[in-house]
């Protein structure tokens, strides 16, 4: 089973997404902040991350370069999901390491599918 860490501060987008991820077969973690996601990260070693950018205390873009930065953490793929949609917030986040950007509202067909091709490509590069 396919292990996704949700890390984002906003109760109904966490409830929200660990619903439907849940039905649709994967194992959820939360983490409401950018330190929570990193320690949950080293701790659970989770397939894929969801990282919400702005996040309380340490946000999603300083948690996602420190998560890089890591060797034991650097192979988890990260998607930003964000309601920052311009494309200057996009490069933002590609730049402090994630390997993929989603807007907020989240359309759960178009997230999965950015989620399996980096599953994908991720098992690939093992």
């Amino acid at each position: 089973m396919t292990r996704l860490l949700i890390v984002e501060d906003n109760q109904m987008n966490r409830d929200m997404l660990c619903r439907r991820l849940t039905r649709r077969g994967y194992e959820v973690l939360v983490a409401c902040d950018g330190m929570e996601g990193i320690g949950a990260a080293r701790n659970q070693r989770p397939d894929l991350i969801l990282m919400d950018l702005s996040l309380p205390g340490m946000d999603g873009w300083t948690a996602t370069r420190i998560l890089k930065s890591d060797s034991s953490t650097r192979h988890i793929p990260v998607v930003a999901l964000t309601a920052h949609a311009m494309p200057a917030d996009r490069e933002k986040a590609l730049s402090a390491g994630c390997d993929a950007f989603d807007t907020k509202p989240v359309e759960i067909g178009r997230l999965i599918e950015i989620m399996n091709r980096l599953l994908i490509g991720n098992e690939t590069a093992k």
